[in-house]
C-alpha cells in the first residue's frame, strides 16, 4: 500500500501512457507494470534521488524510438516538449515529476534511440503492521561467491564502483573496464580465470552488443550477464552471435545482481 492522492496518481499514468502513445505514430506495445521491490544501498549509491526502503514501482513502457541521449536531462524542464506545433505543451512530465516528489517518491527513466522508452514511478510504501509481516516470508541470505573472477564492464564509474565493493563482499574477485574494446583486452588477458562477464549494453567506443559477440568468438561459451537501462520484460536479450539469457535492469540492488550472478555461475 502507498499513501497518495488518486487523482494525482492517476494524472501521472496518464501523461505517461499518453507520452508513450505519442511515442509510437504508426503502433507499438504499450506495457503498465506495477511491482513491490525494496531498494537498498547499493540501488541509493546509484542513484542520487532514492533513498533505502520499501516501494512500489509502476513502470510505464512504450516501443516507439527513444529519446536522444543529449535530451533526456531536459524532459522533466517545464515547457520543454519534443513534439511539434501545437501537440504538447511541455508541461507532462515536469507535473509527472512535481506530483511524485510530493508523495515522496522519485522517477527514473531509461530510453535507447529505436529501442524505446520505460518511466519508472517509485512510491514509498507504507510501513506494514507486525502481524502482516509475520506472514511474509523471511529474506533469505544473499549467496556469497568462492573467489571466482568476474568482469566488469561499464562507463558509469559510479557503477563501476559500487558493484566492485559489492562483488568483492561477497566473496568474488572483480576486474573492471570502462569500455567494450578494454573488456576485450583484459578478456584475453586473462580467459582462463574469468568466470563470468557483467557487461552495460550502453558505452561508448564498442557498445554491449559488439562486446557480447566479440567475446563469443574467443570463447563461445562464455558466460555474460547484460544491464541497461531498458527493460527487458523478463525475456532473453537478442545479441548478434547469441543470446544473453541473464538481464539486470539498471540500477539494481545487490541482491537481484548476486542472485543473478550465483545462478549463472552454477550453470552447467
Amino acid at each position: 500500500m502507498v499513501s497518495g492522492d488518486p487523482t494525482q496518481v492517476h494524472q501521472v499514468l496518464l501523461n505517461l501512457c499518453v507520452n508513450a502513445r505519442d511515442a509510437m505514430p504508426n503502433g507499438g506495445r504499450l506495457t503498465i507494470a506495477v511491482e513491490n521491490c525494496l531498494l537498498d544501498e547499493q540501488y541509493a549509491a546509484m542513484n542520487i534521488a532514492a533513498t533505502p526502503g520499501r516501494y512500489v514501482n509502476i513502470s510505464v513502457t512504450d516501443t516507439g524510438g527513444g529519446i536522444p541521449g543529449e535530451l533526456v536531462d531536459k524532459i522533466f524542464e517545464p515547457f520543454f516538449t519534443t513534439k511539434g506545433p501545437n501537440k504538447g505543451t511541455g508541461l507532462g512530465l515536469s507535473t509527472v515529476l512535481a506530483i511524485v516528489k510530493s508523495h515522496g517518491g522519485f522517477v527514473n527513466v531509461y530510453s535507447e534511440p529505436g529501442n524505446g522508452t520505460t518511466f519508472k514511478v517509485y512510491l514509498p510504501a507504507l510501513n506494514v503492521s507486525s502481524e502482516t509481516r509475520k506472514l511474509q516470508p523471511e529474506e533469505t541470505s544473499l549467496p556469497r561467491g568462492d573467489g571466482e573472477t568476474i568482469l566488469v564492464v561499464d562507463d558509469e564509474a559510479s557503477v563501476l564502483t559500487i558493484t566492485t565493493q559489492t562483488l568483492e563482499a561477497f566473496g568474488y574477485r572483480v576486474l573492471t573496464a570502462t569500455n567494450g574494446a578494454d573488456a576485450l583486452a583484459i578478456y584475453v588477458q586473462h580467459k582462463n580465470e574469468i568466470a563470468a562477464v557483467l557487461t552495460d549494453m550502453t558505452m561508448p567506443i564498442m557498445d554491449g552488443a559488439a562486446t557480447i559477440q566479440a567475446l563469443k568468438r574467443i570463447h563461445p561459451a562464455v558466460k555474460i550477464i547484460a544491464a541497461s537501462g531498458l527493460t527487458a520484460n523478463g525475456s532473453t536479450v537478442h545479441v548478434p552471435g547469441g543470446d544473453v539469457k541473464r538481464f539486470l535492469t539498471k540500477p539494481y540492488t545487490a541482491g537481484t545482481l548476486l542472485k543473478a550472478l550465483r545462478a549463472t555461475l552454477d550453470e552447467a
